[in-house]
């Protein structure tokens, strides 16, 4: 149907529609570098300018009173195929929508949403997904927050949960969801773990799943946490997954300087969360949008220049006799009684990334130690950053993790996480090893 057809029938004015971006030129596919610089926005839309406004407003403007109408028809699934348009800045913006659009490139997913933080996208896909009696079914370990919305709040609704180690074989992964007691409304990984950097078999859980579910009409779908390496090192949806989770606070944002999160996946699936976005308004500010749309056009410089970085501190870090174990997943390849995490990391990764698990000899004291006596590298919180952070995980992140589950993910007191940035990699090195002669 025409837009003048469409707006004889309904009295509704047609909207300027964006020209169609351009995804290929000459027969090539292009990269997702290059569609960050354009995808998804037309500058007529917004007096010609190259780079989208941010659009500061709680609300919009119906043309007529048919099409606010005709919107919320589509908004209460009275009509078919959704809603239309812009009507309320909790349900969606241009920022949002541009935003939303260009990272559903880097995984080739159908759609996606972005929310105000990672934890408000992981609750919310929870929130969308589980009902009382359920059983998820979790890969472990996890990020302690997200281990806390399971087991404490959805817990006291009546929701229970199963996890299986993060390098588990399709048996084991098996044997676990034969446990389940109830429905199980989410298969949830995180791969690899925070902080220890274990791998996640994505194709032997979607196996798994395949199997135990057997004749069933609808089987749990997968759900990733896939923010230490994605999208760059690793795309779960090539792999099995059917929704990927980020926190586009670290890679994605890059920059320190905003919180945010994003869920990419099928339509479908999307559509389910979407509603629920709509609901409880977990959505992603204008501002923040906007600044993850400046981001997303360096995530591959960015991303690149720290995993050459990580690779040469790495080696220096392997061999310094004060380190126990650098767990960097460009050394599973080589590392004795690896050979299961190797052969995922072959099979799913394309990188080892920036993030890893330094093990030094000792405990607390010397971890302590070295963290303090750090120049360039700052003693923080998160990852992905341009700046090195670096943190001590069994006392802070993981503080709450119960004793005996801290020690049999492997979270011990020798355990710093670093996240290597942008900078000079000689310069790293030269900090890490004045740090280190501190203990």
């Amino acid at each position: 149907m025409s837009d003048e057809t469409e707006a004889d029938l309904t009295g509704v004015p047609p909207r300027r529609r964006p020209k169609p971006s351009v995804d290929t030129v000459g027969g090539r596919r292009l990269k997702p570098a290059t569609l960050m610089m354009g995808h998804g926005y037309d500058p007529v839309l917004s007096e010609g300018s190259l780079k989208p406004p941010i659009f500061a407003t709680s609300t919009y403007v119906f043309p007529n009173a048919a099409a606010g109408k005709r919107h919320f028809e589509g908004v209460t699934g009275k009509r078919p195929g959704g809603a239309e348009g812009l009507v309320y800045s909790r349900f969606n913006g241009p920022n949002q929508e541009i935003l939303e659009d260009r990272l559903g490139v880097w995984e080739a997913a159908e759609d996606a949403l972005v929310f105000s933080s990672g934890m408000s996208a992981i609750a919310t896909l929870f929130l969308s997904m589980v009902q009382p009696g359920d059983t998820i079914i979790h890969s472990g370990p996890l990020y302690a927050a997200t281990e806390t919305l399971i087991g404490r709040v959805l817990g006291r609704f009546g929701v229970k949960y199963l996890d299986f180690p993060a390098g588990a074989t399709q048996d084991e992964i098996e044997a676990v969801l034969r446990k389940a007691e109830g429905r199980v409304p989410l298969i949830y990984l995180e791969s690899p773990a925070n902080p220890t950097n274990a791998l996640v078999d994505i194709e032997a859980v979607a196996a798994a799943r395949d199997t135990v579910s057997g004749g069933m009409a609808e089987k749990p779908p997968i759900a990733i946490d896939n923010t230490f390496l994605g999208p760059l090192w690793q795309q779960p949806l090539q792999h099995g997954a059917d929704l990927v989770v980020y926190s586009l606070t670290k890679y994605a944002g890059g920059h320190s300087d905003l919180v945010a999160g994003g869920v990419l996946g099928s339509k479908a699936h999307i559509n389910t969360i979407r509603s629920m976005r709509n609901t409880i308004g977990t959505i992603c500010d204008p501002n923040t949008a906007w600044m993850l749309l400046r981001s997303l056009e360096t995530l591959e410089l960015r991303m690149s220049r720290a995993g050459e970085n990580a690779e040469k501190v790495c080696a220096f870090l392997r061999d310094h006799p004060k380190v126990e174990r650098v767990g960097y997943l460009g050394f599973l390849k080589d590392a004795e009684g690896m050979a299961r995490q190797a052969d995922i990391y072959a099979r799913h990764c394309t990188g080892g990334g920036s993030t890893f698990s330094l093990y030094l000899k000792g405990g607390e004291r010397e971890a302590f130690a070295f963290l303090d006596a750090l120049t360039i590298a700052k003693l923080a919180v998160s990852l992905g950053g341009t700046e090195t952070l670096a943190s001590h995980p069994a006392g802070m992140t993981h503080l709450s993790v119960p004793d005996a589950r801290k020690a049999a993910l492997g979270i011990t007191d020798n355990l710093v996480r670093i996240s290597i940035g942008v900078e000079d990699a000689d310069d790293l090195i030269a900090d890490f090893e004045q740090a280190l002669a501190a203990i």
